[in-house]
């Protein structure tokens, strides 16, 4: 009888992607299989399922496992991060068969949404190639059907009218070609890429944006594809595993230059998208960030707006999501980017971006790089930063270079068959005992090792029905790394934990407490908000809120009050809202103004008098002056006459700190009076004169604010006040644009915020205040509202070879309200990180407690540690119960050795830095513990009814400074020590006075300062010499923000400063050069004084 050999196909699915690692577990099984017979191969292939299904998946991080299949050693790998996808295959194998120029097209493909087809004749290369152009998006997603192998019977798939991307056999090409309309069909083998002849023409494939498809292309090129190059140098290896593990490591560093390479070119394609949302509405500007972009890149984002993928990008953005794509975004953002950060005026093109555009192609923004506290009086801030997407330019040499994360692996014990309960049981007992060794004898300054070991012995215990012992596995992932806790799977365990079991875990305080956190959550979790709108004109007449929110969503002004008095200019002599023609036509003549101004080019003899950061905002029509004729120019400081003729020039008519006066008049001519505008400057004896006609008016008003906008700027050392101004002045000129009727001049008055302030109140800056301001920044720029900062924290530059030149300056941290930090980059006064939030509470302290590392405070009980590099939170600490109120450091020969942090509840906590493990805890007698201090060997808590100095070991009380008052409400609010003076400064609730109290003498009558025109002392710090006291109080009749500098040695008020018109809430020392403070919501600003 004639044997029939029928095939045998093994398949293994998982719901990972571990090509690699699954493709050598196969080849292993191939070899294994050869010596059984044919009733044997069943069953081994049954212990090789049940060994897979036996290895868990790593969490995200730096820790790959190892497991023996002989004769192999298969490398299961880990994912970068918990938002970035597992790669285990060659991401260069599409660089081997596509030219640069055709990965661009295929990639343009996949972002516009095609229906798209590739085939081979080889089976494998169709998942290859096709997982890896989804691995080039990452991290935009393909949206719709994936199919990267079609059998026969399934070909019709490719006749579905929605976009795909499937894969064929070279052998079905002709059929479907033929077939089927608008594919886009990519033959792997030979690198064409064409579409189906059922087409009646050829679908228009957009080329990506120039300058990142030049930058992509360069950087392809550069890159080594052949692993044969690679060995040329080495020795011949006769080790299996040796070969093995060379090649693996090529291979991984060559699929993380090609990760870079691809990331940057998605974050080159899509940088200034961020540009046009609002995020506080939710709104794509899609018409104007279209306009900004170069002519010939339109046709591509015309396209590519209208995706799926695209809109699932926006909503991204619109949740400040801090993925591959912001991390590298905000890590190669320019000088420039940070400061458009605090500075929101309307988009012009620079006189340096003028010039570059003209001459110079290759321009590139220089940075400037300081280590230490800048001398302030020397920084000169842009005083009108620009954005002009379609004009920056992109490197396009060698790549950003990610430094190289290590990795370790960690050797899974082996699995002893037949799989009977013992052999599993003794397998889970191997691979705990393992990772408990491992973690015992790892370093405890490597926290995110050992966060790995701790969640793969969490499921081990997990698996073996260890319930208690898995949560706890878990709980130390918050000092360890909290990106990788699994809410999801702790919330199932503790509902399905047997009553007697969830007993004993409510009766351990630290599981307690992480299960009520953990189901606490899931109540509140609410559904996050992803809608996603794009600016559309207003169909119905608009109050006042309406108003506000549709400029708000036009991007045109974002503060509140502004918008306040713009809704007053557009409604003069009409009822109080606004008709849909109105608002069109003022933002038809708004985005017009902003097209033609960044039309305007300079000859080169124009632009060299001319700062390199300034822009034109306005020109007027062609005018006679006493200058000549020609048209004014006006720009963020200064007006400018460009002369007419042949040779077009430029006269200077006034910088606005020079102006004197300024006077709208007539002056005849024949029988008529002409409207002339007079401009009087304090370096020139002759007076401007322009005859401006019917512009006259507008432009008195323009160059009015702007003088009372320099002034206050200068003043009071603020930019902020001439940016104001600016947009003051063009939102009149776009008023008079939309208006045209009589009273347009009136209306546009309504907006002139300055030049009234400066008429009906006179903003005097005391003599003292203004010698000691430096200068004011506003963290709150581009929110709504001003914001409170309730805590400052600056930090000392340093030198790290292995870190950006950028993260080696100074930096200061401010904490706002709802949990909100934002980070200046102290050297330029830039932005460097704006606004991640810590939890919805208020911020209440924070202390650096490495230089990677800072600690801050939560009135949610919680202390977040920050990892400065990544700008990121991976642990918390949980341990108290109650408002976190201080954090101190304890330092031994220079180095940080113990930190101590303290609650409302009277909760001191003594903590390891190094292992975040409690050292110590003591539970004061009093409540009410706001704030500690720790010097010699003593730790200073004061409470709202004492002032207690307790031994940092034992706790033992040592001293106590008593409540003095008579007023039984009050409290003691915040105090100093002198220790080198014996004295302790302190200061109560409602009170205007500072309390000294001698520490040998401590029952006397403390010494007491009273502090003038002082409602309440909020704040205080030491520097040098001296005690710098935060308030509120009033000045010239108005309730004001107030800083005293008290002479520790004379005992008396030697500054009073005014730099705030709100309560000073918080201050910091920057190196005992520069104190710095933080205003509270009414002004929400940063003011920097010099120390005398």
């Amino acid at each position: 009888m004639p044997v029939c050999f029928v095939p045998l196909a093994i398949c293994v699915i998982s719901r990972y992607p571990y090509f690699n690692a699954l493709k050598d577990c196969l080849s292993c099984l191939l070899v294994q299989l050869r010596p059984f017979k044919d009733l044997d191969v069943e069953d081994h292939i049954k212990e090789f399922a049940a060994k897979l299904f036996l290895i868990p998946s790593p969490p995200p991080g730096p820790l790959h496992l190892v497991f023996n299949m002989k004769p192999l050693q298969i490398i299961i790998p880990s994912r970068e991060d918990p938002d970035s996808p597992i790669i285990d295959l060659d991401l260069h194998l599409p660089l081997l068969c596509f030219k640069p120029e055709q990965v661009l097209q295929i990639m343009t493909c996949i972002l516009t949404e095609q229906r798209i087809v590739f085939f081979s004749s080889d089976w494998a290369l169709l998942t290859l190639v096709a997982e890896c152009f989804m691995l080039y998006l990452h991290p935009l997603q393909w949206q719709h059907t994936f199919v990267p192998i079609l059998s026969r019977q399934m070909l019709d798939f490719v006749m579905a009218p929605t976009s795909f991307l499937m894969g064929c056999h070279i052998d079905h090409f002709e059929e479907v070609s033929t077939e089927t309309e608008d594919l886009i069909l990519i033959n792997i083998d030979n690198g064409n890429i064409t579409h189906s002849k059922m087409a009646e023409e050829e679908p228009e494939i957009p080329d990506v944006p120039a300058q990142a498809a030049e930058t992509f292309i360069k950087r392809v090129e550069s890159l080594q594809l052949h692993y044969d190059l690679e060995l040329c140098h080495l020795r011949a290896s006769t080790d299996l595993s040796e070969l093995q593990m060379r090649r693996r490591a090529w291979q991984q560093k060559l699929n993380t230059e090609v990760q870079q390479t691809t990331l940057q070119l998605i974050v080159n394609i899509f940088r200034e998208v961020k540009d046009h949302l609002n995020y506080e509405h939710r709104v794509f500007n899609s018409e104007e960030f279209l306009k900004t972009r170069a002519i010939g890149d339109q046709p591509f984002y015309k396209k590519v707006l209208e995706t799926y993928m695209f809109h699932s990008f926006l909503k991204a953005r619109l949740n400040r999501k801090m993925d591959a794509f912001a991390r590298l975004e905000l890590s190669t953002q320019s000088e420039e980017d940070r400061l458009n950060l605090m500075f929101h005026t309307p988009r012009r093109l620079t006189m340096e971006k003028m010039a570059s555009k003209r001459f110079n192609p290759q321009y590139m923004i220089s940075r400037r790089m300081v280590i230490s506290m800048p001398n302030l009086q020397d920084i000169k801030l842009p005083e009108g930063p620009t954005r002009n997407s379609s004009l920056r330019r992109l490197e396009t040499g060698v790549a950003v270079k990610m430094p190289s994360k290590s990795v370790s692996t960690f050797k899974i014990p082996e699995i002893h068959f037949p799989l009977m309960f013992q052999c599993v049981h003794s397998y889970y007992t191997d691979f705990f005992n393992h990772l408990s060794k491992a973690i015992n004898t790892l370093p405890p300054d490597n926290s995110a090792l050992l966060a790995r070991y701790f969640y793969l012995r969490g499921l081990i215990s997990l698996m073996q029905g260890k319930l208690l012992s898995a949560l706890s596995d878990f709980q130390n992932l918050d000092k360890t790394d909290l990106r990788i806790f699994p809410t999801d799977l702790v919330r199932k365990i503790v509902e399905t934990m047997p009553p007697s079991e969830r007993s004993q875990a409510d009766r351990k305080p630290e599981l307690k407490k992480l299960i009520s956190r953990v189901m606490e959550k899931q109540r509140e979790v609410m559904k996050i908000d992803d809608h996603v709108k794009n600016f559309e004109l207003p169909k119905t007449h608009m109050q006042l809120d309406d108003f506000v929110k549709r400029i708000q969503e036009s991007g045109i002004v974002r503060d509140i009050d502004t918008i306040h008095r713009l809704f007053d200019a557009l409604t003069v002599g009409h009822q109080k809202q606004i008709d849909p023609e109105t608002f069109r036509d003022f933002y038809n003549y708004w985005k017009e103004t902003e097209t033609e101004a960044q039309e305007v080019n300079l000859p080169p003899t124009v632009i060299e008098h001319l700062d390199k950061n300034e822009c034109v905002y306005k020109l007027s029509c062609s005018v006679k002056t006493n200058y000549g004729v020609g048209k004014i120019a006006l720009t963020q400081k200064r007006l400018f006459l460009l002369t007419e003729g042949g040779h077009p020039g430029y006269v200077q008519i006034a910088a606005f700190r020079d102006i004197e006066d300024v006077k709208s008049t007539t002056v005849a001519f024949l029988l008529l009076r002409i409207p002339t505008l007079r401009i009087k400057t304090l370096s020139k004896k002759e007076v401007f004169e322009a005859n401006l006609k019917t512009e006259c008016d507008l432009w008195y008003l323009i160059v009015k604010e702007m003088w009372a906008g320099k002034k206050m700027a200068d003043d009071h050392k603020d930019p902020q006040y001439i940016e104001q101004a600016l947009t003051n002045v063009l939102l009149m000129d776009a008023v008079v644009g939309a208006l045209q009727s009589s009273k347009t001049i009136y209306a546009a008055s309504k907006l002139s915020y300055f030049d009234r302030m400066k008429n009906e109140v006179p903003m005097m800056v005391p003599k003292t205040t203004s010698e000691t301001l430096k200068h004011k920044i506003n963290p709150s720029a581009g929110e709504t509202f001003p914001q409170a900062i309730d805590v400052l924290l600056y930090m000392p530059g340093h030198l790290d070879p292995s870190e950006r030149p950028g993260n080696a300056h100074p930096k200061l941290w401010c904490a706002l309200n709802e949990g909100k930090v934002v980070v200046f980059d102290a050297s330029t006064w830039s932005i460097q990180q704006h606004c991640f939030r810590m939890g919805r509470a208020k911020l209440t302290c924070m202390i650096m407690v490495e230089q990677s590392q800072v600690w801050i405070g939560s009135q949610d009980s919680i202390i977040y540690i920050i990892n400065t590099h990544s700008m990121s939170c991976n642990k918390q600490l949980n341990d108290h119960r109650s408002d976190i109120t201080d954090i101190i450091m304890e330092k031994k020969n220079g180095i940080p050795s113990e930190a101590y942090s303290s609650s409302l509840d009277g909760t001191v906590i003594a903590w390891n830095i190094s292992t975040l493990k409690v050292n110590r805890v003591f539970q004061l007698p009093c409540r009410n513990l706001t704030s500690i201090k720790l010097h010699n060997d003593q730790l200073w808590c004061c409470t709202g009814s004492c002032i207690l100095v307790v031994s940092p070991y034992e706790f033992q009380l040592q001293m106590k400074i008593e409540h003095h008052l008579k007023d039984v409400c009050s409290y003691f609010l915040c105090f100093q020590l002198f220790p080198e003076r014996d004295e302790v400064w302190a200061s109560y609730s409602g009170s205007s006075d500072v309390y000294i109290w001698n520490t040998r003498d401590l029952p006397s009558t403390p010494q007491k300062i009273h502090l003038q025109d002082c409602s309440e002392i909020t704040c205080m710090i030491r520097v040098k010499n001296q005690i710098w006291v935060g308030s509120s109080g009033r000045s010239q009749g108005k309730s004001k923000g107030k800083i005293y500098v008290i002479s520790a040695e004379k005992k008396t008020v030697e500054k009073e400063l005014v730099g705030h018109t709100d309560t000073v809430k918080a201050l910091c020392s920057a190196e005992d050069r520069y104190v710095l403070s933080g205003s509270g919501k009414e002004e929400g600003k940063i003011a920097i004084w010099k120390v005398e």
